[in-house]
């Protein structure tokens, strides 16, 4: 089947085919249709798989078949956990709506509220914000929400983790009634189930592959290594493997910045990505790393969701996951639109309990491997 046959817009096949993209993935299959036809969605599968196109593509074909067009006030409000993701959504907008007249703005923290003010005055189509920068505006009445007709939310899971899932039911609270309503995610736990029933009316839900399961194009290593020798076992990868790109995660910021410092005296181009980061210092790391600049970009799991960067070669899961979940989500980074990638897992004494919880919740067939040959090259 191809996207012409969904009956798509001819513009927003354009913006489809400029984008490079000729065959719908599975997902975008089941879920497309449904939403050209106005039902409310629950979509739920892997990471890469094609889930932000499986939304956006029918909901500017209903923004541009809709006579219906109020002045200024969006039609269309998507929620993201993370200013990365959101501001992520509106580049994927304007790709894929880039033959449109349609207006796209992301609203999020971090950056000038007075600017944001005014972008809402000047108007959109679609608005993409997080949940807290969202709510600094509706209570100071700064952006009108009363013509949303299609609200989307993206990364459910996530939004629940971070404990973001009770502003969203705020936030739909003073949206318009009668409305459609998707939510999207790679998994969905029972307890994000539950809310999203209060949220949509009659949903269908939808599931592709194995959420817990990982992409089969990603090959996984798990080596055993003390805590003082990860960084020796990080430098050998880099040193003895093809690097096109590489993720490094770990859970505290404290960590990245040491191990920044580290690559960077071994004379690695690295950057680093947390929370405690400005707007302006996320950009900046993730530019340099999407153009090649740098090499490795550490991260906490700020980012282990919503980043799409093309070329990530390797994974690296510098701490061991605490949980199956987060250990899919990071390892989504790489081997992305049907590319391979590696995802290596370090895995101290004190970690081996998340390593096996790990493999038994992932089906993943996988032992240990020692390193001491890589420790001594």
């Amino acid at each position: 089947m191809s996207f012409a046959q969904f009956g798509l817009n001819k513009s927003v096949l354009q913006g489809v085919y400029g984008a490079g993209q000729g065959t719908p993935t599975e997902i975008q299959h089941k879920v497309i249709p449904l939403i050209l036809r106005g039902r409310d969605v629950s979509g739920c599968a892997p990471t890469g798989t094609g889930k932000t196109a499986a939304f956006i593509l029918p909901i500017l074909t209903q923004l541009l078949a809709s006579t219906n067009r109020p002045t200024f006030r969006p039609r269309v409000l998507v929620l993201a956990p993370t200013r990365e993701l959101a501001q992520q959504l509106e580049a994927c907008f304007r790709v894929y709506g880039s033959y449109t007249s349609l207006r796209f703005l992301s609203i999020v923290g971090g950056v000038g509220f007075n600017n944001q003010v005014r972008d809402l005055k000047n108007g959109a189509d679609v608005l993409i914000a997080t949940a807290g920068r969202l709510q600094d505006h509706i209570k100071r009445r700064s952006v009108d929400l009363s013509t949303i007709q299609t609200f989307v939310i993206d990364e459910a899971d996530r939004m629940y983790d971070m404990g973001f899932i009770h502003d969203t039911t705020r936030i739909a609270s003073v949206l318009p009634h009668r409305r459609q309503t998707l939510l999207f995610s790679a998994t969905l736990p029972q307890e994000v189930r539950k809310i999203a029933a209060t949220l949509q009316r009659n949903p269908v839900y939808i599931q592709v592959g194995k959420t817990k399961a990982p992409k089969e194009s990603i090959r996984q290593y798990f080596y055993s290594v003390t805590q003082a020798d990860k960084t020796t076992l990080l430098f050998n990868i880099i040193n003895t493997e093809d690097i096109e790109s590489m993720l490094v995660f770990l859970r505290k910021r404290t960590a990245a910045e040491r191990l920044k410092s580290h690559l960077e005296r071994k004379g690695i181009a690295a950057e680093v990505l947390h929370g405690e980061r400005s707007q302006n210092q996320r950009e900046q790391a993730l530019s340099g790393f999407r153009r090649g600049v740098v090499t490795v970009l550490i991260a906490t799991d700020v980012a282990s969701r919503g980043l799409d960067i093309s070329g990530v070669s390797h994974v690296i899961n510098f701490d061991t996951p605490t949980g199956s979940d987060d250990y899919i989500h990071r390892i989504g980074r790489t081997g992305r639109a049907e590319k391979k990638g590696v995802a290596y897992t370090f895995v101290s004494a004190e970690e081996e309990n998340l390593f096996k919880a790990i493999i038994s919740d992932t089906g993943t067939e996988s032992d240990l491997i020692t390193c001491e040959n890589r420790l001594q090259l």
